[in-house]
């Protein structure tokens, strides 16, 4: 079935599917490629070489690869940090290790078999490093949003986000081999509305009890029938199957919006009570507005 398209500014645009937020771009893009890329230049004369030469070019090649990987991690790494409110630093600081795998590739590939000098290699390691940390940048070394938090809970809600991301993930990446755009979006739709949950649940980790079958549970049970969706209608397009996979999707997305609505309503009931609280405490103690 032909899918409509347009923007904002397209007749009618308000009937046609918004951009949902996993659908953006991501920052891992075409500067990353080229970190791959580039050490392909190495394998092109390492078979002119002498075995040392052929070794050390062949190094070189492993090492530069696997500092475009630990890039490429540690940008998406990024973008889910600055994604959320609430958020810990990454663990590993990927780009950092990218840098100074880039310059030791090149003070690797810039070794001469018969000399030896470090002369050279040591200013492709300075130059290297420092371009890529100039490229990319540093990785997020910093927990944010965390303060006056216990670190108990947040962590706890950390590890519950992070696998509801990848139910969500799954749960993308399954839709796909339905082949249907429409469906996607769809998907991506639902994505945005489970990760405003996230977010509230992130800002006050008090609410991950009441919001963790929701986290588990139910987007467990998303993806595992997005994947059985996905495999039966990319076999024989069976549009019964796809209409009752749509009026899950509805479901999921009420339930979702409900329960997260909940959660703002029960935030404020608590803030309510402790402003009180205080009012009461201050009025005590001889405290008037003025």
């Amino acid at each position: 079935m032909a899918q409509r398209f347009g923007g904002k500014h397209s007749p009618g645009s308000a009937s046609y599917p918004r951009s949902p937020e996993g659908m953006q771009r991501s920052r891992a893009g075409a500067r990353v490629n080229f970190l791959f890329m580039a050490p392909v230049a190495m394998l092109l004369v390492a078979f002119q070489l002498e075995p040392v030469g052929m070794f050390l070019k062949f190094v070189a090649f492993g090492d530069m690869m696997l500092a475009a990987w630990l890039t490429r991690e540690g940008l998406r790494a990024e973008d889910a940090y600055h994604a959320r409110r609430v958020a810990k630093r990454p663990a590993i600081p990927r780009k950092l290790f990218g840098s100074f795998l880039t310059g030791s590739g090149l003070a690797i590939a810039g070794l001469n078999p018969e000399t030896f000098s470090l002369i050279n290699p040591m200013l492709y390691f300075i130059l290297g490093a420092a371009l890529h940390f100039i490229a990319f940048g540093p990785d997020p070394m910093a927990d944010k949003g965390t303060e006056g938090m216990n670190e108990f809970q947040t962590d706890r809600v950390a590890k519950a986000v992070d696998e509801a991301e990848r139910h969500l993930n799954a749960m993308r990446d399954a839709i796909r081999r339905a082949g249907v755009p429409a469906l996607e979006r769809r998907v991506g739709d639902f994505v945005e509305t489970a990760r405003k949950m996230f977010r509230v649940v992130e800002e006050d980790p008090r609410d991950l009890t009441s919001a963790r079958k929701y986290l588990g549970v139910y987007l467990l049970g998303a993806r595992d029938a997005t994947v059985q969706f996905a495999d039966l209608y990319a076999r024989g397009k069976n549009e019964e199957a796809r209409a009752d996979y749509e009026e899950l999707l509805n479901d999921l997305e009420t339930s979702f919006t409900q329960k997260t609505e909940k959660l703002l309503l029960d935030d404020k009931s608590t803030l309510d009570v402790e402003i009180e609280v205080l009012r009461e405490r201050l009025a005590r103690d001889g405290v008037r507005n003025s």
